[in-house]
């Protein structure tokens, strides 16, 4: 399967930033990518550097405008489409909702962030209600897709529950950088982490991953910090959790990356870490703490 990253950064104008988006979508289609996977909250800044309730006016129903915009992307360029849209659910009650498109058009499925951050420069706790609907994978053209949100990207739980489900892939769309006052050792530090936990999570589970961030500062409107620096490194790994792609930490980029699906049986075959699982043993998962 082709799949394609699209890592860029944004602007204050939705219009524009999906303007791009869909230039970079048909220029990855016309390469031939079957599946084009998009950054978190692609339309707009990061507005969660702040708590500021007119933010929520950038949220939008699904099914709604932007769906009706990536939608006909997704048929016009024979795609499997993987977005990321501010979910108004309804009055007062809001989501980060990656929205996954057949090629056709139709909503294959949607994911709803399950873990929601809050800490300096991401207060994503003041806009986004934790997601309702678990770790199901999207049935898609190109396969089961395992789709979850930056944050989700860091538990274990998760991508196992996916690939206990039968995610054929695990993708993550992504909006994660550094706050500038960070040393450059601790930034490297960060990042290393970043990728290492999900090509941890690829080896544990036997199944490629799929990490797509943005890049780029973006100013803090509150003038309390300096802003967040993405770190791009959008990336690809295989099930043994081996590097096939990975994207620039600074610049807009298009990759589009050849990945065997078949391959998962194989390594699993090699590593049968699902077979060896002691699932009389876990119960304790489910607690906050063993005291």
């Amino acid at each position: 399967m082709l799949a394609a990253l699209i890592q860029q950064s944004c602007i204050p104008s939705v219009d524009e930033n999906r303007q791009r988006l869909a230039a970079s979508i048909r220029d990855v289609a016309a390469r031939g990518a079957q599946l084009v996977v998009l950054q978190e909250l692609h339309n707009t800044l990061y507005f969660c550097q702040t708590e500021n309730v007119d933010c929520f006016d950038l949220a939008e129903s699904i099914p709604g405008p932007s769906t009706s915009y990536y939608s006909a992307l997704a048929r016009e360029c024979n795609v499997v489409l993987v977005t990321s849209l501010f979910e108004r659910r309804a009055p007062g009650l809001y989501h980060n909702t990656a929205v996954v498109f057949e090629r056709d058009g139709s909503i294959a499925g949607i994911h709803r962030k399950m873990h929601i951050p809050d800490d300096p420069a991401y207060y994503e706790k003041f806009y986004f209600t934790p997601g309702d609907l678990g770790f199901r994978p999207i049935e898609t053209s190109v396969g089961k897709l395992g789709v979850q949100v930056c944050w989700d990207q860091w538990y274990p739980e998760g991508a196992r529950l996916m690939a206990l489900a039968g995610a054929d892939i695990l993708i993550y769309p992504t909006a994660i950088g550094y706050e500038s006052s960070d040393t450059p050792e601790e930034q490297a530090r960060q990042r290393q982490a970043w990728q290492l936990v999900q090509r941890g999570h690829a080896v544990a589970n036997g199944l490629p991953v799929i990490a797509v961030n943005r890049v780029g500062h973006e100013p803090d409107p509150s003038g309390q910090t300096r802003g967040i620096q993405f770190w791009g490194t959008s990336f690809v790994c295989g099930p043994q959790g081996e590097l096939l792609a990975e994207a620039s930490q600074t610049e807009a980029e298009n990759l589009i990356v050849d990945i065997d699906l078949r391959r998962s049986e194989q390594v699993r075959r090699w590593w049968p870490f699902l077979r060896d699982r002691r699932i009389d043993a876990y119960q304790d998962l489910t607690r906050r703490f063993r005291d």
